[in-house]
C-alpha cells in the first residue's frame, strides 16, 4: 500500500512520506493526496472540486500536467472551480450555475472573463465591489509595539469605527499570525492592545471575545466551522453562556439566534438543522461571520474573507462586509487577493517579513505599489530592477 501511495504521490509531484498521519502534513498535502487518491481509481470520469484553493502555483501546475495526461487517456474531466484564469487555461466547456440553476453551457473559445462574471453575479464586473463610503468613528483598536519571537517584530497599527483596514503581503509576511496574536490565539512577547481605551492582556480567545473581538479564520473548515453539527449549532457556540441557564443550553433561545442569523445575513439552508458541511462554501463562510456577528463585536478579523468561494458569493460578502462597516463594525481584512484589497480597504498596510512595511491610502494605492512593499524593493525603481 505504501509502495502505490508513494507512485500516485509522484504522479503529482510529491514526495510526502505515505506512511505519515494525515494531520501531520500541511493542508496543501493533504489536498495533493485526495487528488492522488482520486486519479488512482482508473476512473472514466473524475471530478475535481477547488483542487486548487489550497495549492501553491508550482503544485497547481503539477495538477494541471496530471489533467492533461488523464484528458490524454480519454478520461473525462469535471473541473469545478472559482479561479476563472484557470478554467480559461484547462477546460475545453464552461457551464455556469446560479442559485442552483443553470445559467448557461459554452464552448471555452466563444467566451471572456467579463462575460462569464456576468452570468455569474447577474450584474457587470464593476459592480462587484459596490464599496460604500462610510463614517469612521473613534480608533477602537490599537496595538502597540506587538512581537512575536521570530514572527512578527514592533507591529504598531490603529484601527477605527466604521472603517475596513486592508492587510497585504506575500505568504509568510505575518498576516495570519498577527490576527492569531490580536485574537489571543499567539503569545506575543511585547506590545500592547488596546481595545476602546482599555488595554487588554490576552492569555486566549476568550479574553479577546469578552473585549469584543471576533476572528473569521483563513480556514473555514477546520478552523472556524464543526463540519458535522447543524447550523443552529455553529452559529450559537461562540454565546453559550448567554444562552445558557443554570448550565442549560435553552433550545428555543439558540433557535431563534439561528433563524436570525440566516435572515440577517441571507444564508442559504434548508433549515438551520442542515449540517454546515452540506452548505456551499459562501454560505458555510457566512455561518462563520454570523457566529461572530453574534458576539456583537466591535472589532472583526476576517483572513481570506473569500477564499475558496465563486465569484457571486464573493460580491454578496464583500456586501456583507460594507454594511457591517456602516454599522460601526471596525474590520482588519487580510486578503491574497489585490483588488479585493484595493476595491474594499478604507487604507492599506502592506506586510513583508513580519514587519509593516507601508500604510497606503484605500484610494490611489495600486497593485504594483503594493507588490513592490510585500517583495521589500524599494519603491522609486520598477521592480525588474531592484535586488
Amino acid at each position: 500500500m505504501n509502495k502505490d501511495a508513494a507512485a500516485w504521490l509522484s504522479e503529482l509531484g510529491v514526495s510526502t512520506d505515505p506512511s505519515l498521519p494525515l494531520g501531520m502534513i500541511s493542508i496543501a498535502e493533504r489536498q495533493m493526496v485526495a487528488i492522488a487518491r482520486a486519479v488512482s481509481l482508473d476512473a472514466r470520469v473524475v471530478i475535481f472540486d477547488e483542487p486548487t484553493s489550497s495549492l501553491t502555483l508550482r503544485e497547481t501546475e503539477r495538477l494541471f500536467t496530471v489533467i492533461r495526461r488523464l484528458k490524454a487517456k480519454n478520461i473525462a474531466i469535471i473541473y469545478i472551480s472559482h479561479r476563472l484564469e484557470e478554467i480559461f487555461r484547462i477546460c475545453d466547456t464552461l457551464t455556469v450555475m446560479r442559485d442552483g440553476a443553470l445559467v448557461a453551457t459554452k464552448p471555452i473559445a466563444d467566451v471572456n472573463t467579463d462575460g462569464v462574471i456576468r452570468m455569474m453575479i447577474g450584474r457587470d464586473l464593476k459592480d462587484m465591489y459596490q464599496k460604500t463610503a462610510t463614517e469612521q468613528g473613534a480608533p477602537v483598536l490599537e496595538v502597540k509595539n506587538l512581537t512575536v519571537k521570530g514572527i512578527l517584530n514592533d507591529i504598531s497599527l490603529t484601527l477605527h469605527r466604521g472603517e475596513i483596514l486592508g492587510v497585504s503581503g506575500l505568504v509568510g509576511a505575518g498576516r495570519t499570525e498577527l490576527a492569531r496574536a490580536i485574537f489571543g490565539d499567539l503569545p506575543y512577547q511585547a506590545g500592547e492592545i488596546i481595545v476602546d481605551g482599555k488595554p487588554i492582556h490576552p492569555s486566549c480567545p476568550d479574553d479577546c471575545i469578552g473585549a469584543g473581538i471576533g476572528l473569521v479564520p483563513e480556514d473555514r473548515k477546520d478552523q472556524g466551522l464543526v463540519l458535522p453539527m447543524p447550523v443552529k449549532n455553529n452559529v450559537s457556540m461562540a454565546v453559550l453562556g448567554k444562552l445558557a441557564r443554570l448550565g442549560v443550553i435553552r433550545g428555543g433561545k439558540e433557535s431563534q439566534l439561528a433563524d436570525e442569523s440566516v435572515r440577517r445575513l441571507a444564508i442559504k439552508t434548508p433549515s438551520i438543522k442542515q449540517q454546515v458541511q452540506y452548505l456551499s462554501g459562501g454560505n458555510q463562510q457566512r455561518v462563520v461571520i454570523a457566529k461572530w456577528l453574534a458576539t456583537n463585536p466591535k472589532v472583526l478579523l476576517v483572513d481570506e474573507p473569500t477564499r475558496g468561494i465563486d465569484v457571486g458569493a464573493k460580491s454578496e460578502i464583500y456586501a456583507l462586509l460594507n454594511r457591517l462597516a456602516g454599522q460601526g463594525v471596525a474590520i482588519l481584512m487580510i486578503s491574497s487577493e489585490l483588488p479585493e484589497i484595493l476595491a474594499m480597504s478604507d487604507r492599506i498596510l502592506v506586510m513583508y517579513q513580519g514587519r509593516i512595511k507601508a500604510e497606503l491610502p484605500g484610494k490611489g494605492a495600486t497593485e504594483e505599489t503594493i507588490m513592490r512593499f510585500a517583495t521589500g524593493q524599494p519603491v522609486d525603481q520598477p521592480a525588474s530592477q531592484a535586488a
